[in-house]
């Protein structure tokens, strides 16, 4: 089956959730989380003036939000957008994605360094966000920890470092803190943007630079490659079946650009296996 367009006239599309039904995602230059539904109709679901990314909902419905430049995450329970919790102290650059458990748990990412102004590379930390207000850092060293999932029986988070080239895979404790680090797979020609799980345990892994979403199992073996014409940021399973691989594409990912072009995308493709786990 080849590619199809969902829709299209996005600045730049991050974080996609398959959620009640539909697709959301965060337009991160464009400042709004959109909900999508199987005909491509964009509502726009919250304004974000700090630039969105990482989604997810708590056990009430509640939708999370993370709020990149001023490093805070968002409650938004239908009408009204609230600060859930500020990570300031703890990220040492701008939030990104984030991955929230069954139990309302989140775990968030940040660059670590300012990618467009060309800093050297430097590790950081994933955050827990436990509830609001309360925060805590619960591993380190992560070379600009993107995409993330957990599995189904909630015992393994796995992370993509996009500088590190590779995934990377915890155990999560009762407390939520992350142990036992461990290589889950490394990745030769991509580098790893947004990723989601499958039912057969392989992870889809958008790569940016090699214009591609690759299949990967445990281990580092490529079962699967979807060339894209721009480069692939993120991408999420979902659909009715579970088994219909989102795909969000952009030229490039620098701000001004992404504003003036519009030239965001999402297209799609049915693969094997459905959806798994978290989120």
């Amino acid at each position: 089956m080849s590619l199809r367009e969902l829709t299209s006239d996005l600045c730049f599309g991050e974080g996609p959730r398959w959620h009640d039904g539909a697709l959301w995602i965060s337009d991160m230059h464009g400042h709004v989380v959109y909900r999508i539904d199987e005909t491509g109709l964009k509502t726009v679901i919250a304004e974000v003036p700090n630039q969105p990314s990482g989604l997810g909902w708590l056990p009430d419905g509640r939708m999370l939000i993370v709020s990149m430049t001023d490093r805070k995450i968002l409650v938004h329970d239908g009408e009204t957008l609230e600060v859930w919790c500020d990570l300031s102290d703890l990220a040492k650059h701008h939030c990104n994605d984030m991955v929230v458990d069954n139990q309302g748990r989140c775990w968030v990412g940040n660059f670590g360094f300012d990618i467009h102004a060309g800093d050297e590379v430097t590790g950081t930390d994933l955050i827990l966000v436990e509830g609001p207000g309360k925060a805590r850092i619960v591993a380190s060293e992560l070379m600009f920890p993107n995409g993330t999932v957990i599995t189904p029986d909630g015992k393994t988070l796995i992370v993509g470092e996009s500088y590190g080239a590779c995934l990377t895979a915890f155990d999560i404790t009762e407390t939520g803190h992350l142990e036992n680090r461990r290589t889950w797979a490394r990745l030769e020609r991509a580098v790893p943007d947004g990723i989601c799980l499958d039912s057969a345990g392989g992870i889809w892994v958008a790569s940016p630079i090699s214009h591609e979403c690759l299949r990967v199992t445990e281990g580092g073996k490529v079962t699967e490659r979807i060339e894209v014409k721009d480069q692939a940021f993120a991408c999420m399973l979902g659909g009715d079946s579970g088994k219909r691989l989102f795909i969000l594409t952009a030229p490039n990912a620098l701000p001004d650009d992404c504003k003036e072009a519009r030239a965001g995308k999402i297209v799609y493709q049915d693969v094997t296996y459905g959806r798994a786990g978290s989120p």
